[in-house]
């Protein structure tokens, strides 16, 4: 970091898994740590930052306390950002934070940025057809509306979690399934769901059939501890393109780090190179 330390600290209010007493924790340790944010913003709140913004104003550091879709939208309008991006995990699963700092909390993350353990990186991504980006992971097929359940398990609502993922279990089974057709590896038939996870060699590809995800639905409660990550699946390759197409020919839904979202009957996924620094260990650890 430059002596320019004008930060700003970026939340998201409305999440189930906010926690006002640890934004607090976090403002007090940016302030120790001769970061004291300028601005205090919650996302969900007036127009999202963009990078020309923070850069006019002159900021270096942008810090981030939110869950998967707090982070991946946010880092996504900071493309062409010139200071750095720090994300500390603040929701569910908390993929991207996981990758970066493994099982660190936000307290511990700090304590590192401090002691000046953490440089700035610029990470893989997946991009895809109509603007798609994704810093963590896509999973594409009838096994995305998984991320139905996942808004649920964020609000505590029981009753409807256990409703959305009968729903979800049911779509993960019937619905038209998906197949890697370049590079063409896997089932001719389809997966419920193939994911995709950026790494610095490619994409990481792997097909999950309808069973997992079936599993899941009859484990119960387990649900609420678990995820589909965890299930049977077929590693398939790594590549720096892929495309899948829906068997059927239908629209095929998406899971964008966590997000619901929907793709056409063929989407194509590239890997890149992220267009903005985020904080890291210096040793990748």
């Amino acid at each position: 970091m430059t002596d320019n330390r004008l930060t700003w600290l970026i939340y998201n209010g409305s999440s189930g898994s906010f926690d006002r007493t640890l934004l607090g924790e976090v403002t007090v340790m940016l302030r120790d740590a001769d970061y004291a944010p300028d601005r205090v913003t919650d996302c969900c709140e007036g127009e999202n930052l963009s990078a020309d913004q923070a850069s006019l104003a002159g900021v270096k550091l942008i810090v981030i306390l939110g869950g998967d879709g707090t982070l991946s939208r946010t880092i996504a309008g900071l493309e062409g950002f010139d200071g750095a991006v720090l994300p500390l995990p603040g929701g569910t699963f908390n993929l991207l934070c996981r990758t970066i700092f493994g099982e660190r909390d936000p307290l511990e993350i700090l304590k590192d940025f401090a002691e000046g353990r953490l440089t700035p990186q610029r990470r893989a991504c997946i991009r895809g057809d109509g603007g798609l980006l994704a810093l963590s992971e896509v999973l594409a097929g009838p096994g995305a509306t998984w991320a139905d359940v996942r808004e649920e398990l964020r609000d505590g609502n029981i009753p409807e979690l256990l409703a959305k993922s009968i729903e979800a279990a049911s779509e993960s089974t019937a619905g038209p399934m998906v197949a890697v057709v370049d590079p063409p590896r896997g089932r001719p038939e389809g997966y419920s769901g193939v994911r995709l996870v950026p790494g610095p060699s490619g994409m990481a590809i792997a097909g999950y059939g309808a069973e997992g995800f079936l599993t899941l639905l009859q484990q119960g409660a387990a649900i609420l501890a678990r995820d589909f990550r965890a299930g049977p699946h077929d590693d398939l390759a790594t590549a720096d393109k892929v495309v899948c197409r829906s068997v059927e020919n239908a629209p095929i839904p998406l899971m964008i780090d966590g997000e619901r979202s929907e793709g056409g009957p063929q989407v194509v996924f590239s890997l890149d190179t992220l267009g903005v620094d985020l904080l890291g260990p210096a040793d990748g650890r």
